[in-house]
């Protein structure tokens, strides 16, 4: 596990029911209408609608949903809702660090379960960069297939910061700026683009060796993640 965020790597991948479809669905459509309730309906003007959008179409969400969360950020549906976006920071078993960032109408209610989640697991939530000092948001895209070194020299042209391996795919590194130039470019390069976004990386990783441990911390992060208001989550632990 890395600190990558949970659209751009393989953590731990999941066989995905109908149910899981439909809160997948949820908290893409609470990104998309806050997203557009931010900046627009225009995806060429409005990068953080465009990232929402990408990553809405990469589920096979259909659409009308999409269309319906937009026109529900820019007030032209009937069914506008204040949502908004916050960031909670929580120190896990054996200090671990974990960022979950959130999209809600409710402030309490997301709150309120996100405490009942930690509390349980031996975790409590942190005060402002509490954890987030050991994170740097950056720009993460993922490819698909193999990289020749001719390649990869090419993608360090483009402004990749870093090029990491992660099971079949690569992981560009970029500044937050720059990802989706660099990703366009990297699709005129003729490779697979399979995923761009924002994410947390961590400054500092600590390695888990202990089995229990890992267990532990990986229940923490998959109960976290599967709040319905949650849309990413980070940490800094690996093995």
């Amino acid at each position: 596990m890395s600190g990558h965020s949970k659209w751009a790597t393989s953590h731990k991948k999941k066989e995905v029911a109908d149910a899981k479809k439909g809160a997948i669905f949820t908290k893409l459509a609470a990104l998309i209408t806050v997203s557009a309730r931010e900046g627009g309906d225009d995806l060429d003007a409005n990068f953080k609608l465009r990232l929402a959008v990408d990553k809405a179409r990469e589920a096979n969400m259909p659409k009308d949903n999409i269309d319906r969360a937009i026109k529900k950020g820019t007030g032209a549906g009937k069914d506008g809702a204040n949502f908004e976006e916050i960031t909670y920071e929580i120190i896990g078993p054996m200090g671990i660090g974990y960022i979950a960032e959130a999209v809600t109408d409710n402030k309490n209610r997301t709150v309120g379960e996100l405490k009942a989640v930690v509390n349980k697991n031996g975790a409590q939530l942190g005060s402002t960069n509490s954890v987030a000092w050991n994170f740097r948001r950056r720009g993460i895209i993922s490819i698909v297939g193999n990289l020749t070194d001719e390649t990869e020299l090419q993608l360090i042209d483009l402004g990749a910061e870093d090029i990491e391996k992660n099971d079949d795919s690569w992981q560009v590194i970029t500044s937050p700026t720059e990802l989706m130039t660099i990703a366009e470019k990297i699709k005129d390069l003729g490779l697979k683009v399979e995923d761009a976004s924002l994410a947390y990386l961590s400054n500092e990783e600590v390695k888990i060796t202990n089995p229990e441990d890992q267990e532990k911390i990986e229940r923490l992060y998959n109960l976290i993640d599967d709040l319905d208001d949650i849309t990413n989550v980070y940490t800094n632990a690996s093995w």
